[in-house]
């Protein structure tokens, strides 16, 4: 769904993080000190978002919920349309190439979209981004899943929860916003999860499941997207094409994501040095963790540390 996060410019929930070969944009979310790792939109064509930036194909590496409260349509993710009815929610999970070129120009749709990243909800901040895909708060970003519908009466519900988050979020500095849109968000994924199809229908791809199971053994030390490849006995292209391709994001990118989950965990449950936060992720020193930390978070490891203490 359309989302500020594909515009580049100050005060936007999101930045440009790369360029695919077929040149399609990849987003990263621009987290700002203090701030929860959520951003909301109510997306009505006809009216506040009538002058909406241009739109264009784009991918994103965090997660995105949609909700459509009235109108029709559709949009395309991964090359397949996807339908827009009053009622139903969509998740579009990193990495997804989504079109939504068709949406701008229907004549009525009023949704809302939420995106955000796993930290954002306590129950997750811990969680390896390996096992996003089995959680069930995350049931809906499942590639089994993915959609649905929401019953006309709890529908109001639905527009009330978003209407909150937005509101909390106009002024996320304000005494216990970080708890309510915590508590807020993780309702919306609750009752999402609950729309999904049962998670135990999907089948496990073999091929990932040994990719990340690889990854959960070795993090900790200065594995690189080659060393997994061979140890899996392919080679470092073809196996990050593969990763890719059945994933959505590529073989490094998880490595880093693994990484960086931890990081964030000792960070936040040990007063550990960042030397030694560095050695125990696969990082080479305390300078490049510091470095990696605030490309990725828009803060320093110390700074985000004492904003989690402190709230």
């Amino acid at each position: 769904m359309a989302h500020p996060s594909v515009e580049v410019s100050p005060g936007t929930s999101s930045r440009l993080r790369t360029l695919r070969s077929d040149g399609t944009p990849v987003y990263r979310y621009d987290s700002r000190p203090g701030v929860p790792p959520v951003s909301v939109v109510c997306f009505d064509a006809e009216g506040e978002h009538a002058g909406f930036p241009p739109v264009h194909r784009h991918a994103h590496d965090f997660l995105v919920l949609v909700y459509v409260e009235d109108g029709v349509g559709s949009f395309s993710v991964d090359g397949t349309e996807w339908p827009l009815r009053p009622g139903q929610v969509h998740a579009v999970p990193p990495g997804q190439v989504i079109d939504v070129s068709a949406v701008i120009a229907m004549a009525h749709c009023r949704a809302w979209s939420v995106a955000f990243t796993p930290d954002a909800v306590p129950a997750l901040a811990a969680v390896s981004p390996l096992a996003w895909a089995t959680h069930p708060l995350l049931a809906m970003f499942a590639t089994e899943a993915g959609h649905g519908l929401v019953a006309e009466p709890d529908r109001a519900r639905w527009s009330g929860w978003l209407a909150e988050l937005s509101e909390e979020l106009a002024d996320p500095h304000r005494l216990g916003a970080g708890e309510v849109v915590a508590g807020l968000l993780t309702r919306v994924l609750v009752a999402a999860a609950r729309l999904a199809p049962d998670a135990s229908a999907g089948t496990p791809d073999p091929l990932v499941e040994q990719v990340f199971d690889e990854i959960e053994a070795t993090f900790r030390g200065p594995i690189t997207v080659g060393d997994v490849a061979r140890a899996l006995g392919y080679t470092p292209g073809h196996l990050t094409t593969v990763v890719r391709e059945r994933t959505g994001r590529p073989l490094l990118e998880w490595i880093t994501e693994r990484r960086m989950t931890e990081v964030r965990r000792m960070l936040r449950e040990t007063d550990l040095p960042l030397g030694v936060v560095a050695a125990r992720t696969g990082l080479r020193d305390a300078t490049y963790l510091v470095r990696r930390f605030r490309d990725r978070y828009g803060v320093t490891p110390e700074r985000w540390r004492r904003n989690q203490r402190a709230g």
